[in-house]
């Protein structure tokens, strides 16, 4: 079975002594449930794996006699250390004042109790860490696949990642595409939503916040205004409602808002946000489009492929700690603006159909970036910058 490269960070984390709470965030369906199993297949230390996904008490007693088994089994084993996994931990309500309190219990009684959680709901999961959790815990983010690996995982090539996207539960599906789009509709969209957003969430219009992700999903890499996406909403409330709504799919890694680059920072949040999908299956799914038709189109080509860096550089951004923002004055545009500390990096994306953009030039001199890169036509290939970190860009 193919291994994600985060693997072997965590086993060094967990054979180290007992310091932090290990905390691995990532949205579904990209493998965290796979990795922990197969982590725990190879590990020498005795341990317990919990889901907290198919409770139907999600309530802090439920954790309680989990971590309370996880003693009695050490206990019982004779063994000086213990690794404890809990899955999905952000559907226990109050989870983080419970992890707190065995936590500090066990580091009181010398218990030797390692402890690793995971959950696909970045909100949740930084509320209760920042809540209780402070000075206890590390986080660890694992995204999205990319090319590199479901090249390496699949045997795929860049115009089917660039279309099927970053989903390896949905790769046997791709060549019956009705049957692929209905699985990430149904098994991904759908369930992230309803089990990460509504069901733990309060959410007034729930209709409004499906809708306001395809809308979304289909303008993804383009620069869309809250009005305008209100016309083609019914009952779509204010500007203020889907401002939350979209840092709600944001904390889901399904689809965001990127803002503009000024210096401002007023200015910055108040900016018309460009619409960004995590993944782009998630676009083709809700496509018109079929993958053959795809491939022939240059206007839809040029879409999915800027499109496909954009999810590439999002994926990164959080574990490597950088900043992404889009450019625009008049017609002049630049596509990405990536930001680290004081670094600036412009990245312009051309498919071949686009038209050669002035907005680079103008850039330049306004801000005076770091780097100037152009990627696809005539610049970085997409098959040689969809394999690299984007971190290495500011080196």
């Amino acid at each position: 079975m193919f291994e994600r490269n985060h693997i072997e960070l965590i086993r060094r984390r967990i054979r180290e002594p007992r310091k932090l709470i290990q905390v691995i965030m990532g949205p579904r369906q990209v493998g965290k449930t796979t990795m922990l199993t197969q982590i725990l297949k190879k590990t020498k230390i005795n341990h317990s794996f919990e889901s907290a996904d198919a409770v139907l008490n999600s309530n802090t007693s439920w954790l309680n006699q989990v971590w309370e088994g996880a003693r009695m089994a050490m206990k019982a084993s004779g063994a000086r250390e213990f690794l404890l996994v809990i899955d999905e931990i952000q559907k226990i309500s109050n989870w983080s004042e419970a992890v707190k309190s065995n936590w500090d219990r066990d580091t009181r009684e010398g218990v030797n109790m390692k402890v690793i959680l995971s959950g696909s709901s970045r909100l949740l999961l930084q509320m209760g860490l920042s809540e209780s959790l402070a000075g206890r815990f590390e986080t660890f983010h694992l995204g999205h696949w990319s090319f590199a690996e479901m090249q390496a995982a699949f045997g795929w090539n860049l115009k089917q990642y660039m279309y099927f996207g970053g989903y390896p539960g949905s790769a046997s599906f791709i060549d019956d595409e009705d049957r692929w789009k209905n699985y990430i509709k149904d098994s991904l969209i759908e369930t992230t939503i309803s089990k990460d957003i509504l069901m733990l969430t309060r959410i007034d219009k729930p209709a409004l916040l499906k809708r306001l992700f395809e809308i979304g999903t289909i303008y993804s890499g383009r620069i869309v205004s809250m009005t305008k996406v209100m016309g083609e909403l019914q009952d779509a409330g204010n500007t203020t409602t889907l401002s939350h709504y979209l840092r709600l799919l944001t904390d889901c890694w399904l689809l965001c808002g990127l803002d503009k680059y000024v210096i401002d920072a007023v200015r910055k949040k108040s900016s018309i946000p460009k619409f960004h999908v995590y993944n782009n299956a998630l676009m083709s799914a809700l496509s018109d489009y079929a993958f053959e038709d795809v491939i022939v189109n240059p206007a839809a080509w040029g879409h999915f492929a800027e499109s496909s860096v954009g999810a590439h550089l999002l994926n990164y951004a959080l574990p490597e700690r950088y900043n992404i923002y889009y450019w625009r004055e008049g017609n002049l545009e630049v596509d990405f603006v990536l930001v680290r500390n004081k670094s600036v990096i412009a990245i312009e994306v051309k498919s071949g159909l686009k038209v050669k953009n002035k907005g680079m030039g103008e850039f330049a001199k306004k801000f005076n970036p770091k780097k100037v890169l152009l990627v696809g036509t005539e610049g970085i290939p997409f098959e040689s910058f969809l394999k690299i970190n984007p971190r290495e860009l500011f080196f």
